[in-house]
């Protein structure tokens, strides 16, 4: 599906779920069992999942996922948080970089090589958390990508984010759990099989961004009346909360990266 929202901000993160068993009981003749996690871009103004590519948590699907939210947001710079997955920065400056030629220095040698450089605009911060017992007991974000000023003007500017967080895309999850039971912790109701479980995951967010009003999204007239909305229709990409049978009859179009 492709569709031009107005994102100005992305959380990127990786939900997991496993098929079959968990990873760790599984061969490496068993490509299509074990985990599989959900690598999600996140525009946390209008709560819209903007970005899906599931898989193996590995850099090939980081990197896909990247590339399509640089693809549906037509490569403009953005202001990106995540967690401190570390194929995330290769990976966004491949997409965003833009080519820079150090000058030659005078003397013998070899011209350097150019290099990619973050474009001007761009702002990537990561969070990182520090656990005590399982439960995160400090949050500090870390400047990848951008100066100060460019990450103090985004937040400034950001209609929803006061400091760098994911917790927007992290609320989301806990939302995508409770859509679909394959994806729940400790359950006996997990996927069997691998095609079949990420094609309940595309139904999943296709319903979230189409069929789901999201509370906060709720505008109130002066007189009291209440419109609920959905993340497509905050994002201005549809007009009206869809019913589950328009989206279960709409002509889909497979993603490039599932082809």
């Amino acid at each position: 599906m492709l569709f031009p929202p107005n994102t100005r901000e992305i959380q990127l993160d990786e939900r997991w779920a496993f098929v079959g068993k968990k990873e760790a009981h599984c061969g490496p003749e068993e490509p299509h069992q074990g985990d599989n996690w959900d690598h999600v871009g996140f525009d946390p103004v209008p709560r819209l999942a903007l970005s899906f590519v599931p898989g193996k948590r590995d850099p090939a699907h980081a990197a896909a996922l990247v590339k399509d939210v640089h693809r549906r947001t037509g490569g403009r710079p953005i202001f990106i948080t995540s967690d401190e997955y570390k194929p995330y920065k290769g990976a966004i400056l491949k997409c965003y970089g833009v080519e820079f030629r150090p000058p030659r220095l005078s003397g013998p040698g070899r011209p350097p090589k150019p290099q990619l450089v973050a474009p001007p605009g761009l702002v990537y911060a990561t969070v990182h958390k520090t656990r005590q017992k399982g439960r995160v007991v400090d949050v500090r974000p870390h400047l990848v990508f951008g100066t100060a000023e460019e990450l103090e003007e985004a937040l400034e500017a950001s209609p929803v984010s006061r400091k760098v967080n994911t917790a927007f895309l992290e609320r989301e999850n806990g939302t995508s759990r409770l859509f679909n039971a394959r994806k729940a912790r400790k359950t006996y109701q997990f996927s069997k099989d691998w095609d079949i479980h990420e094609g309940t995951s595309w139904f999943e967010i296709g319903v979230y961004n189409f069929c789901w009003a999201v509370e906060a999204l709720t505008l109130i007239a002066s007189d009291g009346t209440k419109t609920k909305r959905s993340p497509a229709q905050a994002a201005g990409l549809t007009d009206h909360l869809w019913t589950l049978e328009e989206w279960v009859k709409y002509p889909g179009v497979l993603p490039p990266h599932s082809r």
